[in-house]
């Protein structure tokens, strides 16, 4: 497989308006120019009535629990900046609060214009966190007629596999016109290979095809011809559209150092099994696959060596195995190895969500009593879990059950860490202009602005926690606020 530097300088994760494919950037006439220059004109069919797509979104008010006003008071520009700069390295409760925002219904902002950037903003910040399927659907339901919405549904759809309907888009839809790499591309896909080779060397003729994407096109159209020679050099820069190509070429491109959506292609059945639990771990990670997704992959078959990724499979499977057997003491021996495991991964929700609710009736003791007690915690019934516990058990900790109940104030608080968490819960106060942005319905910059606190608290500003978990309570954020603050206690995520 070919190596690529396709991520960061500074080791952190590009973002999508970095590595989507620029081969649908603009839109192009693909008929012979009729200027007396050789170049071919641009065409902008985005029209100045065009109502904003802003509002589009998957997720109503009732299932949200945000009023369709969230965004409607604040500017456009604002909104489009807040929701670039979030981290997506962050605590899973954060991670599916943001992915709600993005995907909400919401009123358009009061000055949103027909080009959608608040909408291409959350698609693209849907792209970050790996979240493939909820994007393409998202796109879909604006319908992609514009360029740059265009551009995603065509990288969208390369990820996902499913290039060859936004192909007949391109040859039907002349308002959304490609560029000539994806022209290719498509008319190849489409079967029509003597018009993508003549499209080719026209287009080689008259220099608007690079180097680099030359070498690459003339590959994907016959790799019979280039049989023998060495393979292509590492992209500098690795698109979908250059991935798919490279893929079809027999010179993939490893994924692990590519953005998180170009994991979900390790997924297909075609990569090795060991591709195949690495890539899941790390789209598990974010939120991108669901829990069941995950264990099918852990689960698939016997691993075959040790070390690593092979010995957390080995340790899920013995703990199903134990677990589905309903056997107390094979889930004592199991259960240590394979939460260290999950640990090791940063898999311990999906894990929690997947386990948590069969171990909470089993007779278990010491370490892997703990171990069920947090897993527990970390899973959607832990209020449940809290109060069964502190009923029964007084081994527990005595402040991560009060947490899970909504009153650590009810106990002592002895780190840090625990004092940040329960001030926000007994009294104190968002602060002064996250307040203001409420009262002047600014609701989702308020939000946004404090997902971005709460990820300064969790990196080490510990007093930024205390006044993200105070305004999401404000606001009736109760649940997202008891999730966030019980992972920062249970889970070991470092600055």
């Amino acid at each position: 497989m070919i190596a690529t530097s396709a991520s960061a300088q500074d080791g952190a994760p590009l973002s999508a308006i970095d590595w989507l494919s620029e081969s649908v950037e603009r839109s192009r006439v693909i008929e012979p120019p009729v200027s007396g220059t050789a170049g071919t004109p641009s065409v902008t069919v985005t029209p100045l009535d065009r109502p904003s797509k802003d509002p589009v979104g998957l997720l109503p008010s009732t299932v949200t629990g945000l009023p369709p006003t969230i965004w409607s008071g604040s500017d456009e520009a604002t909104l489009v900046s807040l929701v670039r700069a979030e981290r997506v390295e962050t605590l899973p409760a954060i991670q599916d609060f943001l992915r709600v925002l993005m995907l909400a219904e919401a009123d358009a902002p009061f000055d949103a214009g027909p080009e959608g950037g608040l909408f291409l903003a959350r698609v693209d910040k849907l792209l970050d966190l790996g979240a493939l399927e909820p994007a393409q659907a998202l796109i879909e339901q604006a319908d992609p007629d514009t360029v740059a919405l265009f551009r995603r549904w065509f990288d969208v759809a390369l990820l996902t596999g499913t290039e060859d309907s936004v192909c007949d888009v391109m040859r039907d839809n002349p308002s959304v016109a490609p560029t000539y790499p994806a022209r290719i591309f498509c008319l190849a896909r489409n079967g029509d290979w003597t018009a993508a080779a003549l499209t080719l060397n026209t287009h080689r003729a008259l220099g608007d095809i690079s180097d680099q994407e030359d070498l690459l096109l003339a590959r994907f159209l016959d790799p019979e011809l280039f049989e023998g020679e060495p393979a292509l050099s590492p992209p500098p820069r690795v698109s979908p559209l250059m991935f798919r190509m490279h893929e079809a070429i027999g010179e993939p491109v490893i994924t692990a150092k590519l953005p998180l959506a170009f994991s979900h292609a390790d997924l297909r059945p075609t990569t090795a099994w060991k591709s195949q639990i690495e890539a899941a771990e790390r789209l598990a990670r974010h939120g991108a696959i669901s829990e069941n997704t995950l264990q099918k992959f852990y689960t698939a078959r016997t691993p075959a060596a040790s070390g690593g990724v092979w010995d957390r499979a080995d340790a899920v499977q013995e703990l199903d195995a134990a677990i589905n057997a309903n056997d107390p003491a094979a889930v004592m021996r199991t259960l240590p190895a394979a939460w260290g495991a999950m640990q090791e991964a940063r898999t311990e929700v999906p894990f929690a969500h997947l386990y948590a609710a069969a171990l909470q009736d089993m007779p278990l003791s010491g370490a892997a009593s703990q171990i069920a007690f947090q897993m527990g915690l970390l899973s959607p019934d832990y209020e449940a879990v809290a109060l069964a516990s502190g009923a029964t058990d007084t081994n527990y900790d005595p402040f991560l059950i009060a947490l899970a109940r909504g009153v650590p104030q009810e106990v002592p608080a002895q780190t840090t860490q625990e004092i940040a968490i329960q001030s926000a819960f007994n009294g104190a106060a968002p602060s002064a202009a996250l307040q203001a942005l409420v009262a002047e319905g600014k609701l989702g910059e308020a939000l946004l602005r404090t997902i971005a606190q709460f990820n300064e608290g969790y990196i080490g500003d510990i007093r930024q926690v205390t006044i993200a978990l105070a305004l999401l309570r404000s606001v009736g954020l109760e649940d997202v606020a008891r999730r966030a603050a019980l992972q920062l206690m249970i889970l070991d995520r470092g600055a």
